[in-house]
């Protein structure tokens, strides 16, 4: 198979809240081939998937070839859209297809509200969708009580504080998160849409909105299929 990114590429940037994300659309120029790739390959749970912590689903690597393609256009990216000192070095993580599988019922605690990917201040998140607008997309949200939209290595041991004092108190119903609560002010969403790639700070506090009446399933043609990568320092 041949994987190749669209070029020149559409770069769009929206804020939400006080923060930018970044998306570009009609990202591949033969997405359904990662599609196909998906199909044959293997997935397994993610770690801490019997404990109901971590990303609720199934995960496989994604191909080589797609990996080379995105650090090439992904590594100046960031650096331009996200004010990464042009020293560092960023390194990436494996790049894998993810479908939620876990139904809402069986969602451990954490998995019911929105999360952060690190307190580091250059984390990226880059995710690519390869399923529909119907998949809902990934929110964003603030933590009403601090106030905190993105969390940080100096704010971390506040929030991680307040957070858990609610979750003891009062554990979220069991479903995937989507709308405002008590504790969350959502603040918009990236919708889903087929071949969208998405890149944000994962020091973000974010959730993924899904439909489970058709997000829930692993067949990577009708499920909430997409790509997740991680950029780091």
């Amino acid at each position: 198979m041949t994987i190749a990114i669209r070029m020149p590429p559409d770069v769009q940037s929206v804020q939400i809240g006080e923060q930018a994300v970044v998306f570009i659309d009609d990202f591949l120029t033969e997405p359904t081939e990662m599609v196909e790739a998906a199909c044959q390959s293997q997935f397994s749970p993610c770690p801490g998937y019997e404990q109901g912590k971590g990303y609720p689903g199934l995960r496989a690597t994604a191909p080589s070839e797609y990996s080379l393609r995105l650090v090439e256009l992904l590594e100046p990216l960031i650096k331009i859209n996200f004010q990464v000192p042009e020293q560092l070095d960023l390194n990436k993580s494996a790049c894998e297809f993810s479908l939620t599988t876990v139904a809402p019922d069986r969602l451990g605690v954490m998995q019911r509200t929105p999360h952060f990917d690190s307190s580091s201040p250059y984390h990226m998140a880059v995710l690519l969708y390869l399923c529909g607008p119907e998949h809902g997309g990934t929110g964003f949200y603030r933590h009403k009580a601090t106030g905190f939209q993105r969390i940080t290595s100096e704010n971390l041991q506040t929030y991680s504080d307040v957070y858990s004092d609610e979750l003891h108190r009062a554990p979220p119903k069991p479903r995937y998160f989507d709308d405002s609560d008590d504790h969350f002010q959502f603040l918009g969403m990236m919708p889903a849409r087929f071949n969208r790639l998405v890149v944000y700070p994962g020091s973000l506090l974010h959730s993924a909105c899904i439909n489970p009446g058709i997000g829930v399933c692993a067949d990577p043609r009708r499920g909430r299929l997409t790509v997740n990568t991680f950029f780091d320092s």
